[in-house]
C-alpha cells in the first residue's frame, strides 16, 4: 500500500537570503535559477557588497544553452554552469572542501536535485541553519531498491521497473536523507505478477 503523509518527506520553504552569511553559495537547476535570481536580488537590495563573495554553480533547462545571462546583470564573477547535474555536484564537492565558516548554502530545482546535494552537504558537516532549499521544476523521484540496492532516477509513476533487479516496486512516500531517495518495496511480494494499476503520479 502507498503511505502518504509520513514524516520523513522533506517539506521546503520558499528560499530568502540570510544576511547573517558571510558568503553565499547557490546551486540551481532548470527553473531553479528563477529562485536563484530571487533571492540574488535580495542580497543586492539589501547587503550588495556580499555578492562579491556569492557562487553560483547552475544546470540549466534540458536543451538550453550553457549561458550566464539571466545573471549577468547582477555583476556577479562566479556564475558556472553545468551540462548535467553529475557535473555539478562534482564540482560542489571542490567548492566545499575550500569553503570558509560563515558560509550559506541555497539550493532550488527539482526534490531529486535538492536531495543529492543535500545528502552532500551532509558529508561536510553543515547544519540545517546553514543550508536553504526551495523545491522547482519535476516531482520526478529518486528511488532506492531496498532488495538489491540499486537506484532508479526521474520515476513518474507509482509503480516503476528496478533499474538494478528488475523487479517491480511500490513507490513509497518514505523518504531517506542519507540515501536522498524514497524507498521502493516489491509490489507483487504477496502474488507474483498481480500489480496495483500503475499511474503517473509524479509530473
Amino acid at each position: 500500500m502507498l503511505v502518504t503523509g509520513i514524516k520523513s518527506k522533506p517539506v521546503y520553504a520558499p528560499l530568502r537570503a540570510d544576511l547573517g552569511g558571510r558568503y553565499h553559495l547557490m546551486l540551481g537547476m532548470g527553473p531553479g535559477a528563477t529562485a536563484l535570481l530571487r533571492v540574488l536580488a535580495e542580497i543586492r537590495d539589501s547587503a550588495l557588497p556580499a555578492l562579491q563573495k556569492t557562487r553560483v554553480l547552475l544546470v540549466p533547462d534540458a536543451g538550453a544553452p550553457l549561458t550566464t545571462a539571466p545573471f549577468d546583470h547582477l555583476g556577479l564573477s562566479l556564475v558556472s554552469p553545468f551540462p548535467d547535474t553529475a557535473s555539478l555536484l562534482a564540482a560542489f564537492r571542490l567548492v566545499l572542501d575550500e569553503s570558509l565558516m560563515g558560509t550559506r548554502l541555497y539550493v532550488a530545482g527539482p526534490e531529486s536535485f535538492i536531495g543529492l546535494a543535500m545528502k552532500i552537504a551532509l558529508e561536510f558537516d553543515l547544519n540545517k541553519d546553514e543550508i536553504r532549499a526551495e523545491e522547482v521544476g519535476t516531482l520526478a523521484r529518486r528511488v532506492y531498491c531496498i532488495h538489491c540496492r540499486a537506484t532508479t532516477e526521474n520515476v513518474r509513476n507509482n509503480i516503476v521497473t528496478c533499474t538494478g533487479c528488475a523487479r517491480w516496486l511500490l513507490v513509497r512516500d518514505h523518504y531517506s536523507r542519507r540515501l536522498a531517495a524514497y524507498m521502493g518495496v516489491m509490489a507483487d511480494a504477496e502474488a507474483n505478477g498481480e500489480l496495483p494499476p500503475v499511474k503517473v503520479v509524479y509530473l
